[in-house]
């Protein structure tokens, strides 16, 4: 009779060890050793479970999460296996377990919310705003979720409803990175003086962003603001010289002001970094830039005087 008793004792032991290291392998060890003595210690699986996740074993952990779940499922375990499965772009099954989880728990917002980011992921952007919609309900004042609704609403082409989750953002936290999101979102929709007025609140609020620095020229080139344009080109290029956007736009603003020989220097640099030749004929092999993407009309418009410079 006193073997069993020593067998519990010395798996209680062995567990509380392991919730006190802070070595995964350590940790898992220990574990692993509960296990050989309670093969039914379903707490010990997911502490094994979460420990291997942490230390990026995301496979193993999701073993030990679903021996629980055949045995006792619970909104916990289906959360944690659910972002083992995300962590290995397994997206299809962190959906369905981030929704068991919440079936299970219909507090459990945060299953929800990770529901949601996996929904927009997988593209499925309606049924993604729909669950941002009770997250929000339920957490209003977290400006990150209004900023993840205002892109699936930007996905769906519903811009009346993204700019004012981007500017509900704003209103919350007025803060760099939420006046840059939005003046983003304005370049894409073709408000380029929203825009303008935007990228530079936030480059006042942090001045260590390379992307503001580029839309913001972005945005003076189109807008006809041409020597401000190669100013913030610059800026951007200083973060990253290899910046091919940065150099076309900067391209283009030169040959606005008639400053021929940078406009071709720049063109050059530009060519050289995405490998296209000089005798340029078609703006085909500049299809991975903003401008072919963002500015089509306006850099076709602009490529065939560079080309002949």
């Amino acid at each position: 009779m006193l073997l069993p008793l020593l067998s519990v004792g010395q798996a209680s032991k062995l567990y509380r060890k392991a919730l006190r290291s802070t070595d995964f392998d350590e940790k898992i060890q220990l574990l692993n050793e509960v296990i050989k003595l309670e093969p039914k210690n379903l707490d010990a699986y997911f502490q094994r479970g979460l420990a291997k996740n942490d230390s990026g074993d995301y496979h193993g952990a999701i073993v030990d999460y679903s021996k629980i779940i055949v045995e006792q499922p619970d909104a916990d375990t289906y959360y944690n296996r659910g972002n083992s499965r995300y962590s290995i772009k397994d997206l299809s099954g962190a959906k369905e377990d981030y929704a068991k989880a919440f079936m299970l728990d219909k507090n459990f917002f945060d299953a929800l919310y990770s529901l949601a980011c996996v929904r927009y992921d997988l593209e499925e952007y309606e049924r993604a705003i729909l669950d941002f919609n009770k997250v929000i309900k339920a957490v209003p004042n977290q400006p990150k979720l209004y900023t993840l609704r205002a892109s699936a609403y930007k996905a769906v082409e519903k811009y009346t409803e993204a700019a004012q989750d981007y500017s509900t953002a704003i209103l919350i936290a007025p803060n760099a990175m939420h006046y840059y999101n939005r003046g983003a979102f304005l370049m894409d929709i073709n408000y380029y003086e929203n825009a303008n007025e935007d990228l530079t609140r936030s480059l006042r609020l942090n001045s260590n962003n390379a992307y503001a620095y580029f839309y913001r020229g972005a945005s003076y080139l189109i807008l006809g603001e041409y020597t401000k344009a190669i100013s913030d080109f610059n800026e951007a290029l200083k973060f990253d010289n290899m910046d091919f956007d940065a150099h076309l736009g900067i391209a283009m603003a030169y040959n606005k002001v008639n400053d021929h020989e940078n406009a071709k220097a720049s063109f050059k640099r530009a060519n050289e970094i995405l490998s296209i030749d000089d005798d340029v004929s078609s703006i085909n092999p500049y299809n991975n830039t903003y401008w072919f993407q963002n500015q089509y009309y306006y850099f076709n418009n602009n490529l065939a005087p560079l080309a002949k410079l």
